[in-house]
């Protein structure tokens, strides 16, 4: 028996809503989407395919800890498919001044939000 049916979400921690919004949705391309609201912390919930990814702002004074200080694929990291390699490195590339990739064949890109947190774009492998 699978104890785990499918990834829900992932929640990032951010410190200025408004930056990591602006990354989310006018770079990423993001859709906000409904948030329960009495939540008692400031935050913003989008839909990425069958996941959803949850910003939550960071209260002052709350140590989350940190992302990697610097651009790696070794980091934590979450993983969004893409369906067009190259599109998606030009996007990226005119949209940011720090990516990483691989190549077309391995269809890896990594870069990093507003907050540091390496986000992955990948091109689904076959089984």
């Amino acid at each position: 028996m699978a104890l785990c049916l499918e990834a829900h979400h992932m929640s990032f921690p951010v410190t200025n809503l408004a930056r990591s919004r602006a990354f989310y949705e006018g770079v990423l391309g993001l859709v906000e989407i409904p948030r329960p609201a009495g939540l008692g912390i400031p935050g913003v919930w989008y839909r990425a395919g069958a996941c959803e990814v949850h910003l939550i702002e960071t209260p002052p004074g709350v140590d989350v800890g940190a992302p990697a200080p610097t651009l790696t694929p070794l980091a934590r990291h979450a993983a969004f498919a893409v369906n067009d390699y190259e599109a998606t490195l030009k996007h990226l590339r005119e949209q940011l001044t720090e990516v990483l990739a691989t190549s077309p064949k391995l269809g890896q890109i990594w870069v990093r939000d507003p907050d540091g947190h390496v986000l992955e774009f990948i091109v689904p492998r076959e089984s």
